[in-house]
C-alpha cells in the first residue's frame, strides 16, 4: 500500500467540474475530467494531474509487485527508437499509419515505440549467451506510442498511454509454456487486486505473431471489443477468434446444376426478395484484393465478410474491397452475379460453413443469371478454408454447441506466445548443454496501465461520481470539515490521527466552500470512505459514510480510527 500521508485540499489542484465535458461519450471520460484526475491537450493526449497520478501510481505499483513476485526483473527501454530493428521483423511497414515516424536532424530513421519486442531482444542477445542465463522475465512501465485514426473515449484510446509490457526468453517450447502460465496467473492476482472484473477470452495474435494468444476483458459498456461466451460451459473468445466447427453433407442429396433467369438481382437481398428464398440459402462471393490479386471470399448469404478477421488471417497481406475499375478487362468476373464454380483465374477461400456437400444459389458468371444446387466439393473446390463471417449471437459454441451470448469489453491485457519470430529475425542463440546453439522461444505479455484506470472508472461508478477500489484510490479516507472553524480544526486532527494510523487522508480543509460543494466533489472523487466532520463536532462525533454502499453511521473520533484502520 501506498505510504501514509495527509493531502489537503486547500493546496491540492484540482477543479472540479459540474457538467460533462462536450466531447464525452463515455463514462470514464465524463468522470475523471469531471473529477480533476486528467485533462486534454490534444485529441489522444492527456496530462495527469495530482488525484490521477496517485491512481496511475497506485495500478503501476500492484503491477510490479505481481511482476515481481513471479520472478520477473524490471528495466526502462527507450521510447524513441531506431528503424532497422522493425525493418528486421517487417514491422515497419506492417504498422502502417499507427507508427509514429520521425527523422532526426541528420536525415536518420526513428519511431515512437508502440511495443518493444525488436528491441528486447536485442538487448537479450546482446547479454544472455548460454542456457545458464535462461530462462529469464524482463518487463517495463512505460509510455507507448500509436498514431490511432480516431483518438475518443479519453484515456480509453489515446495516441500516448502507459502500458506494462514484459518479455520471456526460454530454451523450449516447454519453457515458454510455464512463463506463459506464470504470466496468465500474476495478471489474475493483478485484476483481481485493482478490483477489475474480467474475462479472459482466446483470442489473435495480429501484427504480434506467434501461436497462443488470450485477451483479459473488463466488460463495459463503452468497451470497443466484443467477446463471446458461453452460458453453458467455459467457452469465451474475442469474437475474431471464434471458430466453426465444419460438418460435411452428401452431395449426392442434390440434383444437378440448374440455371435460373434473374434479371436485376445484383445483391442478396433482391436475389432472395426474387426467388422467394431465405438468403441464408444463398452463397454470398465478396471479392478482395491481397496485395493486389483479385481474391473470392464465400459466406452464406444472411452473413457478412468480417474483413478484421480475413486481414489476421491473411497477415502480413494488405486486404482491400475490390472497386469498378477492377472489373475492366475480366470477362470472368461478372459484377453482381459471381459464383465460384468456373473461377478458375481467381483463388476461392470459404467460411467453414460452405462445407463439402452443401448446396447453394449463387451467380452463374452470366449477367442476370443465377444457378441453384451448386455444391461444394462437386462443382466448385475450395482453396481455403477461414472463419471470416461477422459472429452473431445464436451462434453454436465450439465446444458444446449451445447458443453464444454476446458482450462489449475494454481490452486491458493481452498475453501471447511469440515462439521464434523474432528471435529468428535476430538470430537470437545461446549455447546449448551439448555446445551446440539454441535458438530462443519468446513470450510477449501487455498490461494497458493508464487503460486500467479508465476500465475500472467505467465499473465502479454511480451517477454521483466514481467509487474507486481502496486499493488504487487516491485515498482511503476523504475527511470533509463542513464549514466552521471547529470543524475544520477537527477534520485536520482527525486526519493527522489517520496517517499515523498508517493510512492515506485526503481532507477538505478549502474555506469559503460550502458544504454541498464539499459533499458533492466528495462523492464525485470517490474515495472509498467519507468521514465528516460536521454538526457534532463540538462533541467530538463524526459520520462515517461509504462511498459505495451509502451506508453511514455516527461514530466518537476513536471509534471512527479504529473502525478506518482496522
Amino acid at each position: 500500500m501506498a505510504q501514509a500521508q495527509v493531502q489537503r485540499m486547500s493546496r491540492l489542484m484540482v477543479k472540479t467540474l459540474r457538467d460533462d465535458p462536450a466531447d464525452a461519450e463515455t463514462l470514464s471520460h465524463k468522470l475523471l475530467v469531471r473529477a480533476g484526475y486528467v485533462r486534454r491537450n490534444a485529441a489522444g493526449i492527456w496530462s495527469w494531474l495530482p488525484l490521477g497520478m496517485k491512481v496511475l501510481e497506485n495500478v503501476s505499483r500492484v503491477v510490479r509487485e505481481e511482476m515481481d513476485a513471479i520472478g520477473a526483473q524490471e528495466v526502462l527501454l527507450p521510447a524513441l527508437l531506431p528503424k532497422e530493428p522493425y525493418e528486421a521483423t517487417g514491422r515497419w511497414n506492417e504498422y502502417g499509419a499507427e507508427l509514429f515516424r520521425l527523422q532526426d536532424r541528420k536525415g536518420g530513421d526513428y519511431l515512437l515505440g508502440p511495443t518493444h519486442e525488436e528491441i528486447f531482444t536485442q538487448l537479450v542477445k546482446d547479454q544472455c549467451t548460454s542456457y545458464k542465463d535462461l530462462p529469464v522475465i524482463l518487463y517495463q512501465i512505460q509510455t507507448k506510442y500509436r498514431d490511432e485514426a480516431r483518438p475518443r473515449s479519453g484515456i480509453l484510446r489515446g495516441r500516448e498511454f502507459q502500458m506494462k509490457d514484459s518479455y520471456s526468453f526460454d530454451t523450449t517450447d516447454e519453457g515458454l509454456a510455464e512463463s506463459y502460465a506464470l504470466h496468465r496467473e500474476a495478471y489474475i492476482k493483478i485484476f483481481d487486486r485493482l478490483g477489475l472484473r474480467h474475462k479472459i477470452v482466446s483470442a489473435v495474435s495480429g501484427a504480434m505473431g506467434g501461436s497462443a494468444s488470450e485477451e483479459f476483458l473488463a466488460p463495459a459498456a463503452a468497451g470497443e471489443d466484443t467477446f463471446v461466451y458461453c452460458p453453458n460451459c467455459d467457452y469465451a473468445a474475442n469474437t475474431e477468434a471464434v471458430t466453426f466447427t465444419q460438418q460435411s453433407e452428401d452431395p449426392a442429396a442434390h440434383g444437378p446444376v440448374e440455371e435460373l433467369d434473374t434479371p436485376d438481382t445484383p445483391t442478396i437481398e433482391t436475389l432472395a426478395a426474387h426467388l422467394d428464398v431465405p438468403a441464408s440459402h444463398t452463397l454470398k462471393n465478396l471479392l478482395v484484393k491481397v496485395d493486389g490479386e483479385i481474391v473470392a471470399v464465400g459466406v452464406p448469404g444472411d452473413r457478412e465478410v468480417d474483413l478484421g478477421k480475413l486481414e489476421d488471417h491473411l497477415a502480413p497481406a494488405t486486404v482491400e474491397l475490390v472497386t469498378a475499375e477492377d472489373f475492366e478487362g475480366r470477362d470472368d468476373l461478372v459484377r453482381g452475379y459471381v459464383g465460384p464454380q468456373g473461377l478458375d483465374k481467381v483463388r476461392y477461400l470459404a467460411d467453414p460453413r460452405v462445407s463439402p456437400g452443401t448446396a447453394w444459389i449463387t451467380g452463374a458468371n452470366k449477367p442476370g443469371k443465377h444457378a441453384r444446387n451448386v455444391v461444394a466439393g462437386r462443382d466448385f473446390e475450395v482453396d481455403q478454408y477461414l472463419d471470416v463471417v461477422v459472429v452473431e449471437e445464436g451462434d453454436p459454441c465450439p465446444n458444446c454447441g449451445s447458443d453464444l451470448k454476446i458482450d462489449r469489453a475494454i481490452e486491458i491485457g493481452h498475453i501471447f506466445q511469440l515462439g521464434r519470430k523474432y528471435a529468428d529475425a535476430f538470430q537470437l542463440d545461446v549455447l546449448g548443454q551439448n555446445g551446440k546453439p539454441v535458438r530462443v522461444t519468446m513470450g510477449s505479455y501487455g498490461i494497458g496501465v493508464s487503460r486500467a484506470v479508465a476500465a475500472l472508472a467505467e465499473q465502479h461508478a454511480d451517477e454521483q461520481g466514481l467509487c474507486w477500489p481502496r486499493e488504487i484510490a487516491p485515498a482511503d479516507v476523504h475527511v470533509v470539515a463542513a464549514g466552521k472553524a471547529l470543524q475544520t480544526e477537527l477534520a485536520l486532527d482527525v486526519s493527522e490521527k489517520l496517517k499515523a494510523a498508517g493510512l492515506r487522508v485526503l481532507v477538505d480543509d478549502r474555506a469559503g466552500v460550502s458544504p454541498g460543494v464539499k459533499f458533492t466533489d466528495a462523492e464525485l472523487i470517490g474515495v472509498p470512505k467519507i468521514l465528516v466532520a460536521g454538526r457534532r463536532s463540538g462533541e467530538g462525533v463524526v459520520e462515517l459514510k461509504d462511498r459505495r454502499t451509502g451506508e453511514r453511521e455516527e461514530l466518537t473520533v476513536d471509534e471512527a480510527i479504529a473502525r478506518l484502520s482496522a
